[in-house]
């Protein structure tokens, strides 16, 4: 793992995972790998992670065309790869351990803005509780320090 500070809006921030190492912690890949960087991770309680909203990603040619917005499904499922993230650190598992998380739920999701091209969505994610297996976490997506989106994430840890 390396560390490069960088600073955003003001602030350091410490870079704990690059694009890398968190392909070895999620299965998804191009186009649906939805987080870009981790910047905070503190095992079993929290996840600061983002995704750079691009212009050339191909959601834009029909979401929509003239007004390009990126889809609140896909926020949804960004929060939720940021909590499986956490989740696989925490029980330090990956993919290839033969573990996988499901997303299982989503409970009481919002919409507050539109996230559009130029945006760097963070994702945080802060673990409630885990029984046998299934997690919940509390999510939330922001721009700019502006929410974006909040929600319940429930995720299931399963043998593949």
């Amino acid at each position: 793992m390396w560390f490069l500070i960088v600073k955003q809006f003001g602030v350091f921030m410490e870079i704990v995972m690059d694009v890398t190492e968190i392909r070895q912690y999620l299965p998804h890949r191009y186009p649906f790998l939805l987080v870009d960087r981790v910047v905070e991770l503190h095992l079993g309680e929290s996840i600061v992670a983002y995704k750079n909203i691009s212009v050339n990603e191909g959601i834009f040619e029909g979401h929509f065309p003239d007004i390009p917005i990126f889809p609140g499904v896909l926020i949804v499922e960004a929060m939720a790869q940021a909590a499986g993230i956490l989740g696989f650190k925490t029980m330090d598992k990956t993919p290839e351990d033969g573990s996988i998380y499901y997303f299982v739920g989503a409970d009481n999701v919002r919409f507050k803005r539109p996230v559009v091209p130029g945006d760097r969505l963070m994702l945080e994610a802060r673990v409630v509780s885990e029984k046998r297996g299934i997690w919940k976490f509390e999510c939330q997506a922001s721009v700019d320090g502006e929410l974006a989106s909040s929600g319940t994430i429930l995720c299931a840890d399963r043998k593949v």
